[in-house]
């Protein structure tokens, strides 16, 4: 039987400034920053807000490294490299469900800003970049969360919490965890889960599907970004 595989990025970018003026990307995971080359920054922004199979990584890293300066290496060694760094992860499994959460189950979800100085700051750079107005304002309207993913983002703003962590809180119906004693009394309701053994013992869970589905929609959305611990 074949088996699916899907790649993610992890963390965000942001520019950073040196001493001489001169700008350079830094990816940001758990607040430590990783300075990236061009072909690696190619490769982690492909992937960010996206699973894709391997060929399509591929699909567009041919169509992006004709325009690349300096690409010496081959995708599958700066895959290699950014998956080594926990810049990119991958997740597979027997099916397309099972490779998602085996991607997910153990990424830290981060919902992503919502203020109105972002907002307005990133509308007005579309603008520049030549993005039509009628594009750009799409940036201004609110997405309409149902259920699950209004669940998803309310349990994330009060910590940091793993896909599998938030499919326990699902589970026994925690809806405040505002405090460490309340997470734990949430995540830790017998004598054997622990930090590690969540992410397999969720496999069985009910709400497992309905979860990993609200976050990887999450994601897709823009929505969310992943981190890692």
């Amino acid at each position: 039987m074949k088996t699916n595989t899907y790649y993610t990025a992890v963390g965000h970018f942001r520019h950073k400034t040196d001493g001489a003026g001169r700008s350079y990307p830094v990816i940001l995971v758990n607040q430590e920053e990783h300075i990236v080359d061009i072909q690696e920054m190619a490769v982690w922004t492909i992937l960010n807000w996206r699973f894709l199979r391997m060929e399509q990584i591929e699909a567009k890293y041919d169509q992006m490294a004709k325009d690349l300066p300096s690409a010496r290496r081959t995708l599958d060694t700066c895959l290699n490299r950014l998956e080594m760094r926990g810049l990119i992860v991958r997740g597979s499994g027997d099916t397309d469900f099972e490779a998602l959460y085996d991607l997910l189950g153990e990424l830290y979800v981060v919902p992503v800003s919502e203020s109105l100085s972002l907002r307005l700051l990133t509308f007005g750079k579309l603008l520049l970049g030549g993005v039509p107005f009628s594009k750009a304002k799409q940036l201004f309207r609110k997405d309409k969360l149902n259920e699950r993913e209004t669940q998803v983002m309310a349990l994330s703003r009060q910590a940091l919490l793993s896909t599998a962590e938030l499919i326990k809180c699902a589970e026994v119906g925690a809806t405040d965890i505002s405090t460490e004693e309340k997470l734990m009394d949430a995540l830790i309701d017998n004598d054997y889960t622990t930090s590690d053994s969540i992410a397999f013992e969720m496999l069985q869970a009910e709400q497992l599907v309905p979860v990993t589905i609200a976050v990887a929609n999450l994601y897709l959305r823009k929505q969310i970004i992943f981190e890692r611990v």
